[in-house]
């Protein structure tokens, strides 16, 4: 699952990049704004005044200096005023823009604040599911490892009863549009022609002579044939088994794998 939720305090995340929810001025602030400043220390804001500030929902990137992680991603949030004065197109474009950042920066870790839910006044609910939909809709088409860090106690619970709900959605949806189905596909038609010889018994557990003819395959070799055998789709199985699609496009494309 490649969107988690944690309670922790985004500035010790050692990630690629973290977000940094800012105002237009880019010079830091209270909230998360300020923490990151200060642990990153003066050099961030040294940084950030020759960037000119930035417009509400978009996104610029600076160097970390002090904290964890390679970069900082800042992002111009919406002040709740109501909901009426397109708060929530605002605060999606916050996502959208620094998750393109991060993308082109190479990065394979973000952390999130639950943007805007703090001292900019957004619902904690509404915040969250507006970052719920819009990083699962990136995710959708992307490989990223996603953290989403809730510091305040009933942002978190909120969070758990969310993720309940779309943590099925984006794994099966996330799964169907990434798995390489065509090779899925080619590797099952091997194995029926194999076994398209006279169906006069009934397949029971491997003959000998089949388990000593496979007797040297390395472990993708042997896991894919026994999920071939099995009938079973490859996103069943690494589901079921709690390992995600990226560890297990791993496996399935390096033959030398060892678990």
């Amino acid at each position: 699952m490649p969107l988690h939720f944690i309670r922790n305090d985004i500035t010790k995340m050692p990630v690629d990049a973290i977000v940094n929810a800012a105002d237009e001025s880019l010079l830091g602030g209270g909230g998360v704004d300020g923490c990151i400043h200060r642990a990153a220390g003066p050099e961030l804001l040294a940084e950030c005044r020759g960037l000119g500030g930035c417009r509400t929902g978009e996104a610029k990137l600076t160097a970390a200096y002090r904290l964890p992680c390679r970069y900082v991603i800042h992002t111009v949030c919406p002040v709740w005023r109501g909901g009426e004065h397109g708060e929530r197109e605002q605060l999606v474009s916050c996502y959208r823009n620094s998750l393109r950042l991060a993308k082109e920066q190479g990065c394979e870790t973000v952390a999130f604040p639950l943007i805007s839910s703090g001292i900019f006044g957004y619902p904690k609910d509404q915040a969250l599911r507006v970052a719920v939909d819009t990083i699962g809709a990136f995710l959708l088409e992307h490989d990223m490892t996603v953290y989403l860090v809730i510091f305040d106690r009933r942002a978190y619970q909120i969070s758990g009863k969310l993720f309940a709900d779309i943590a099925e959605y984006i794994a099966d949806h996330y799964v169907e549009a990434h798995t390489d189905l065509g090779a899925e596909r080619l590797r099952r038609g091997a194995l029926h022609r194999e076994m398209a010889a006279p169906m006069c018994a009934p397949m029971a557990a491997p003959a000998l002579d089949d388990l000593l003819e496979h007797l040297d395959a390395g472990f993708p070799e042997t896991l894919l044939r026994l999920i071939d055998r099995s009938g079973k789709k490859d996103s069943e199985v690494y589901k079921k088994a709690n390992v995600d699609r990226k560890l297990f496009s791993k496996i399935r494309n390096n033959p030398n794998y060892k678990p």
